[in-house]
């Protein structure tokens, strides 16, 4: 549940420019965006239940409130992140586990780097 406060809290901290040409962290909103698809995925694969990590997504654009291409970009990383694992993860397995796991830290570890280096 911390990296849920963490991104909770970087929606906060980013100064979001609505319809700005990318920012300079837009990228790394980009691969958070990819983790939270996959956590997306795996969580639920996993036996959690709901749409946590979707709703961290779409708090995440609303908040960024990006210009057309960029919202789409940010949903594609999205979908691509829920995609590329629903294609080959059926099951619950200590791989999926572990994948779970790096996600949790790379999401949080993006979120509170983006913060500390772009946050007010």
């Amino acid at each position: 549940m911390r990296f849920h406060a963490v991104v909770l809290g970087l929606l906060v901290l980013l100064p979001l420019p609505a319809g700005a040409a990318d920012a300079p962290y837009q990228q790394r909103l980009y691969r958070l965006s990819e983790v939270l698809g996959s956590l997306h995925y795996l969580r639920n694969l996993c036996g959690e239940t709901g749409n946590l990590w979707r709703e961290q997504m779409e708090a995440l654009v609303a908040a960024e409130d990006p210009a057309p291409e960029q919202r789409t970009r940010l949903i594609a990383a999205f979908n691509r992140g829920y995609r590329s694992h629903s294609e080959i993860h059926m099951n619950c397995t200590k791989a999926v586990a572990s994948a779970i796991e790096r996600y949790m830290k790379e999401g949080e570890t993006l979120t509170l780097e983006t913060a500390a280096t772009y946050g007010n």
